[in-house]
């Protein structure tokens, strides 16, 4: 009986194992949500440099499995650096949004457009 006990504990033991998650999220996150969460609550200048340096650091530092920013991140960054007067460079991220997510097009053309006036 002693034995059957083992084995039933071994077993379970390696199904809980097995049922954890060693897969790498499709983007890297960092701290994306918190640091947008607070711009939007207190846009002041100061937050903007923030979410504007932690966006740099998703575009340049993605680990996730799909190697490239999640959908938005460029229109995002793109937004902030035309709104922050770096028009030129924000238009080149809108860009690249579209780029890398067709489908965005239609909304991130018109948001081009509004800044190339």
């Amino acid at each position: 009986m002693n034995s059957r006990i083992i084995m039933i504990a071994a077993a379970l033991a390696l199904t809980l194992a097995s049922c954890g998650s060693s897969e790498k999220s499709l983007y890297s996150w960092y701290q994306y949500e918190d640091v947008t969460y607070r711009y939007s609550k207190n846009p002041t200048d100061e937050w903007q440099e923030k979410v504007v340096a932690q966006y740099q650091k998703l575009i340049d530092s993605q680990r996730g499995t799909r190697k490239t920013v999640q959908p938005g991140l460029y229109a995002e960054y793109g937004f902030l650096l035309c709104k922050a007067g770096k028009t030129e460079e924000g238009v080149s991220y809108l860009k690249k949004e579209i780029e890398l997510y067709p489908e965005s097009e239609q909304f991130i053309s018109r948001i081009i457009k509004q800044f190339e006036e």
